[in-house]
């Protein structure tokens, strides 16, 4: 872009800019002429999906702040307007990062000013809350300020619709394409009061109904570790941990409240090195049966447990296929359903127990649309074990789920390992893991996944590939989205650009049949091979 006409971009874009961090910001990159740093704010904009809007916080129509949320609100409120809800109620949850409660007035000053009614969590809370919200209000749609696990300078904005799940194609289009339609902020009537502030009501009937996942008289003895990895889980996960009668978990204190900077971790990922470190530590000097961790706005559930002499996570897989199981002989019914890049265990699972089973897109904007559905996961440590609550993932029922089942087998003297040990005889051992590869150039993704088309690969790791699928065409059952599926014999791999972070992410399962649980270290040790060499072999292909 020219320099002239770049700096009369920026200058008009100040002077609409209702935030005076931005504001102070941008004018200083215009004094200085910051011709680099205006071109990656102003050379295009933020762009609004069905993962809503995600970014780093900042001035301009690339980044994460007040212009662009109130744009975003606009959008939605005038799609809502068109679908026929012309006071219809939208509630707003956001988490403790940095302009979260901010963004969410915006919001609510938005919709009100746009003739709907809007209604405000009493503080930040977890994800899951606003998601059950939405149907206990009967709200027309949610919206929750969060970046989930992304690294601190960034921000988001996550839409939901009225039935309680996120939106998918084509809200997604029809939402962006109002958002385009907002000339200018001075168009947007904004008021300054009008909207509810909730108490603490809601929170306590999502409390009541997390009761609901756990059997009547189940043991409730494991003892646990928990952290909140800096984000808004401590509260709610202990009341509601309170409530079952299990053993208060020790916290991670230094991770244990909100703060926005996630000052002890590189990620506030619990499944990036280093971020369980801590808990970890403290594991080691309290010995509990379970070590349970949040991501900061606690949608998702992570698992860790004693393995030989010291303590490992579990994988999303392995979490995914324990609850699957303890929900079985619980005597489930209904539908259990996971993303294509989930292991494909559950569905060997779900039909051992004449249970249906279905596989969705990834997102739990997919899983949590399948009729009937009784327990969706996602490898990516999401978990939904109470669709009728809520159509989402949710990090403090799974959590509560998983001490209940660490409790039952406590009182059998076996452990979560113990389990995991008798699915892979009963069906094979189902062994994951992911290549991901984080970049700073998007074109390398686009480069990636053009190589992986124009010139596929026939085998990985000496395992002849029997199948190709090119996801962009959609198959039977999926719609299309960008992404590649080979079938191997005895394994299974899925390459996709990520949706929330600049990573192309490669997903890989091998599968190998287990006659007795003393064969069980020999295929371990096997499927550990043919996962580093799958690896090696994709990144060659690839050219990553």
């Amino acid at each position: 872009m020219e320099h002239d006409a770049l700096i009369a971009q920026a200058q008009a874009w100040l002077a609409e800019d209702p935030d005076p961090d931005t504001r102070e910001e941008l004018a200083r990159l215009i004094d200085d002429g910051n011709h680099a740093e205006l071109t990656a704010r102003f050379a295009g904009t933020l762009q609004f999906g069905t993962a809503g809007l995600r970014g780093e916080l900042g001035a301009g129509p690339l980044r994460m702040n007040r212009s662009v949320v109130i744009r975003a609100a606009a959008g939605l409120a005038a799609y809502l307007k068109k679908q026929g809800h012309d006071n219809g109620l939208v509630v707003i949850g956001y988490d403790a990062r940095h302009k979260s409660h901010t963004f969410a007035e915006d919001t609510a000053a938005v919709m009100t000013g746009a003739g709907l009614r809007a209604a405000v969590l009493p503080r930040p809370l977890p994800t899951p809350v606003l998601a059950f919200a939405i149907g206990h209000l009967g709200a027309v749609a949610g919206v929750e300020v969060t970046a989930s696990h992304n690294p601190p300078r960034d921000n988001g904005y996550k839409v939901y619709l009225g039935d309680g799940s996120q939106i998918v194609p084509p809200a997604d289009a029809e939402i962006a394409a109002e958002i385009d339609a907002v000339a200018s902020l001075t168009t947007v009537p904004r008021l300054t009061t009008g909207w509810d502030t909730l108490d603490d009501t809601v929170l306590d009937a999502y409390l009541a109904r997390t009761d609901a996942v756990l059997s009547k008289g189940s043991p409730r003895t494991a003892r646990t570790v928990y952290t909140a990895m800096h984000g808004v889980g401590k509260d709610v996960l202990l009341a509601a941990f309170a409530r079952a009668g299990f053993p208060a978990p020790d916290l991670v204190a230094e991770q244990a409240d909100p703060d926005p900077d996630f000052p002890t971790v590189a990620f506030p990922n619990p499944e990036e090195p280093g971020a369980m470190d801590l808990a970890f530590a403290k594991a080691r000097e309290t010995d509990p049966d379970l070590v349970v961790a949040n991501d900061p706005d606690a949608d998702r559930c992570a698992a860790a447990v004693k393995d030989g002499g010291d303590w490992r996570m579990l994988r999303g897989d392995e979490v995914g296929a324990l609850l699957a199981a303890h929900l079985v002989r619980r005597g489930a019914t209904g539908t259990f359903a996971e993303s294509i890049v989930s292991s494909s265990l559950l569905g060997r699972i779900a039909e051992k127990a004449g249970l249906p089973y279905e596989e969705t897109l990834t997102g739990f904007k997919w899983i949590a649309r399948v009729d009937g559905l009784r327990y969706g996961y996602e490898e990516a440590l999401g978990y939904c074990v109470d669709p009728d609550g809520v159509r989402d993932k949710d990090g403090i029922t799974a959590a509560l789920l998983l001490t209940e089942l660490a409790s039952e087998l406590k009182a059998e003297n076996r452990t979560l390992l113990d389990l995991l040990d008798d699915l892979a005889v009963e069906h094979g051992l189902h062994a994951t893991d992911q290549l991901s590869v984080r970049v700073k150039d998007l074109g390398l993704i686009a480069a990636a996944m053009r190589r992986l088309r124009e010139q596929p690969p026939t085998g990985l790791a000496g395992l002849r590939i029997t199948r190709t699928e090119d996801l962009t065409e959609g198959t039977d059952t999926l719609p299309p989205t960008d992404g590649l599926r080979y079938t191997l014999d005895g394994a299974r791999v899925v390459v996709r650009p990520s949706g929330t972070e600049p990573k192309l992410k490669c997903y890989l399962e091998v599968v190998i049949p287990v006659a007795a649980k003393a064969d069980l270290p020999e295929a371990r040790t096997r499927a550990t091979a043919l996962l580093t060499a799958i690896k090696r072999d994709l990144s060659e292909a690839a050219g990553i």
